[in-house]
């Protein structure tokens, strides 16, 4: 048998399914403001310390590629991943640009070429020289051979 829409049982079901749905929401609503104030006092608490340092990049195998640096601050203590290029083999480090002037030339004595660098910028507040000054070997200015042959006598000799 169908309730009646205005029979006292199906206004009775209406009110318990209104009544339902507002505390769903009244529920939903309360959750979601709980997990916004945890999230902003886990950000405070980042935020307050503005005077990180930061370590060096530490390859997890090898001497680059991926790995970690670490981070302090006060006593907070974080761990971040970075990465070591594989072709930097430099003293002074990834962390420290520089901007080169021209490469010098050869010292015949000490058979190197010489260039200084001024520091450009330094990444994660990295403990760097203001003024650096690199070497190479000098390479003997020989010009590359190009084709030894001419073109036309690649096949036939007459």
């Amino acid at each position: 048998m169908p309730l009646c829409p205005t029979s006292p049982s199906a206004t009775r079901m209406r009110s318990v399914f209104s009544t339902t749905i507002v505390l769903l929401v009244a529920l939903t609503i309360t959750a979601e403001a709980i997990k916004r104030k945890e999230k902003g006092k886990e950000a405070k608490a980042e935020s307050e310390c503005s005077d990180w340092k930061f370590g060096k990049c530490v390859p997890n195998s090898g001497d680059c590629g991926v790995g970690v640096r670490e981070a302090t601050c006060n006593e907070q203590s974080k761990k971040h991943k970075c990465k070591v290029p594989c072709n930097w083999k430099k003293d002074f480090g990834a962390d420290c640009k520089y901007k080169f002037g021209r490469w010098a030339e050869c010292d015949t004595a000490k058979g190197t070429r010489s260039r200084s660098g001024t520091l450009k910028k330094a990444l994660f507040n990295a403990d760097c020289q203001t003024t650096i000054k690199v070497s190479k070997p000098c390479t003997p200015k020989t010009p590359k051979a190009k084709g030894s042959e001419k073109k036309g006598k690649k096949g036939k000799e007459n």
